[in-house]
């Protein structure tokens, strides 16, 4: 129980606090600290040697002190509260476990327990030290302002509880220097944990500096340098260039068809691939070069130091041949993946880098058209021609909005009988400006930007509306509309084919759903997965330009196809050789091998057309019988050929090519 303070004569609390201002004003110290290294001084037993004459007197004023322990923590508060020094709550509560450690440490020290059994309490108050400044709860002026607070608290009750004792007066001044002795003690260990903490936060934060200055100019999926960076170098790389005389050039690299795989196999899979691509291109670039990730799939190669043996052509061909070998993706190394990369290289003097790298880009797109998985160095005509494709992608995108997109019809026709059994819808894009636009021109172009999706669903939907008229008006055909890879890499376009047969009315087995074989063979699961879906709403498949996708018997075999349409460069080659014939006559048993219907594509001459029937082909188009017509020009074409067949005359005119002008193929 902590001794009451009967002595009249002595000051109060107030009274003490008026005549006496410590050096800093603070909470609470750590007299019991204890030293964790040998360099630090340590308080030893011996460092205060009381003789036996005191030591009696100076237990009793130790146990004393030690049973105040509760008025040292009021006294200690009260007087950090008047200095004006507020705190937050968890701060001042470590402050006072701090005082109260403290105080019972020194204390049992006085009472002669002897240094080692304040260990424990000294072990807690180092803790709480190195707490407040790991999180710079408190500063280290403020805690030894506290400290002093403590210790002048500490040296009153000591004073008064000695009096109050009567010990003598060696005895009282021996306890005093032990408390001055475990306050300087203390100190030193107090700057000795936050000159630790001190060091290890400028540590931090000159690493989190270095990360931060990394992330700024690093790509944070490969780890290659962003485009800051590596404008930053191509702009040290020119100025080299110019007073070395020496050329220096940029490589612009991108994957080809990226969006695909990403949206086939997820962004996880396209992030690896762009790990593994990063590594791949960095295994064959000079260190001389500096290898880049500007965004996306798009990687850069700034080579300098450039001679015959080692030209950005021969640079462009090691980057190309790096990617050959597939991926080998995915945490069980079980999907493998191969890309190809179109490269535009720009050489030679420029005034800037962004200069530099634009003519590479340009140079980039110029490879693309050109077929993909090739380089193209950037020409001066380039970027017309990059520009006027822009232009073309531009008007693409408000084309639907403006109703410059329509269909164009294609017959075709049961060749046993050659009665029409349906048409090929088509689509056709007439510019205000450009007037028609033919299809190669501007489909490619909807495939690689992905509005191909969007236009696709429009083909739908408008083909499938006017089947359904055909028929309700009494014509008993088919509607069979073309369906691209970026369609079927989705299961929206399950939904699309859904919602064009609930619009329009049209029965589904009406509707024949065209693939190409290269679209098939992409991702034959998930191909499989949706032909399937896509089958179970009553649909017709497809297979278009078979024979050139190399598709085996196998594969064939998984999906549920109820036509094969062979390819027009076999038809052409029956006019001039024997082989074609032969190739023929295999595809057409094979589709009868499997209960699928054989459809002949591109037929134009009347002898094409006999040898097919021989080979008992089922079904075929071409220009032999019409080009694509316009609705009305459609809506003739069958009237009179199932007159014509009706009353057994030859339905074509002069050499069989419809009258009506030719919209294109």
């Amino acid at each position: 129980m902590p001794v009451q303070r009967k002595t009249p004569a002595r000051r109060t609390g107030a009274a003490r606090r008026q005549k006496r201002s410590p050096k800093a004003d603070g909470a609470t110290s750590t007299a019991a600290a204890s030293p964790q290294d040998d360099s630090t001084p340590r308080p030893t037993d011996q460092a205060i040697a009381p003789t036996e004459l005191y030591a009696a007197d100076l237990r009793r004023l130790g146990e004393t002190v030690w049973a105040r322990a509760d008025d040292v923590l009021r006294e200690t508060v009260a007087r950090t509260g008047e200095s004006g020094q507020v705190v937050d709550a968890p701060v001042q509560a470590s402050f006072e476990r701090i005082c109260t450690n403290s105080t019972v440490a020194v204390a049992r020290w006085i009472a002669g327990d002897g240094l080692e059994v304040t260990l424990d309490a000294a072990r807690e108050t180092s803790k709480i030290f190195g707490e407040l400044a790991a999180h710079r709860a408190a500063s280290l002026h403020e805690v030894v302002r506290r400290t002093f607070w403590w210790r002048n608290v500490m040296a009153d009750v000591t004073r008064e509880s000695a009096a109050e004792l009567e010990v003598p007066p060696e005895a009282a001044r021996t306890a005093l220097e032990m408390l001055q002795l475990s306050v300087e003690f203390s100190l030193l260990r107090v700057c000795e944990c936050f000159e630790v903490e001190r060091k290890r936060t400028d540590e931090e934060l000159a690493r989190r500096e270095e990360e931060l200055a990394f992330m700024a100019t690093h790509d944070p999926l490969t780890g290659l340098p962003n485009r800051t960076l590596i404008l930053d170098r191509v702009e040290q790389m020119l100025a080299r260039s110019a007073r070395n005389q020496t050329p220096v050039a940029a490589l612009f690299i991108d994957l080809d068809n990226f969006k695909s795989i990403n949206d086939t196999l997820g962004h996880n899979v396209g992030d690896e691939l762009l790990q593994a691509v990063a590594a791949r291109l960095k295994g064959v670039v000079r260190q001389v070069d500096a290898l880049g990730r500007l965004g996306g799939d798009e990687f850069v190669v700034i080579a300098g130091e450039l001679s015959a043996d080692a030209g950005p052509g021969l640079v462009a061909e090691r980057l190309l041949e790096a990617l050959k070998h597939p991926f080998k993706l995915g945490a069980r190394e079980d999907t493998p993946l191969t890309v190809t990369a179109s490269i535009g290289i720009a050489v030679g003097e420029r005034t800037s880098a962004e200069e530099l790298l634009r003519d590479a880009d340009i140079a980039m797109y110029r490879a693309k058209w050109d077929g993909r998985n090739r380089f193209a160095v950037f020409e001066s005509g380039m970027q017309d021609t990059v520009q006027n494709r822009m232009e073309l992608e531009m008007d693409l995108r408000e084309a639907l909005a403006k109703e410059e997109f329509f269909l164009a019809y294609q017959p075709t026709l049961d060749l046993s009988d050659m009665r029409p059994t349906g048409v090929e819808a088509l689509i056709r894009w007439e510019h205000p400006a450009r007037g028609i636009v033919q299809p190669d021109a501007f489909i490619p172009l909807l495939e690689e930007t992905g509005m191909i999706t969007e236009i696709g669903r429009w083909v739908l939907q408008e083909a499938c509306r006017q089947g359904a008229a055909w028929i309700e008006a009494g014509y008993p055909i088919s509607m069979a509309v073309n369906v691209s890879g970026r369609q079927l890499d989705t299961d929206q376009l399950i939904e699309d084919i859904r919602d064009a047969l609930a619009d329009s009315g049209m029965q589904a087995e009406a509707l024949t759903i065209e693939i190409t074989e290269t679209t098939l063979m992409r991702n034959v699961e998930e191909t499989a997965r949706r032909l399937a879906a896509i089958k179970d709403l009553g649909v017709r498949i497809a297979i278009d330009d078979f024979g050139t996708g190399y598709s085996s018997l196998a594969h064939l075999q998984r999906f549920p196809v109820d036509a094969l349409k062979i390819d027009r460069s076999f038809i052409s080659g029956l006019r001039s050789n024997k082989e074609g014939e032969t190739l023929i006559h295999t595809l057409v048993q094979l589709g009868k091998a499997l209960s699928i219907e054989t459809f002949a594509e591109g037929i134009e001459q009347q002898q094409e057309l006999s040898l097919l029937r021989e080979e008992d082909c089922d079904s075929g188009q071409g220009f032999l019988f019409a080009r694509p017509l316009d609705v009305p020009g459609a809506e003739a074409f069958l009237d009179r050929w199932s007159h014509a067949v009706n009353d057994g005359a030859d339905p074509r005119p002069g050499d069989g090519a419809d009258p009506r002008p030719a919209d294109g193929p």
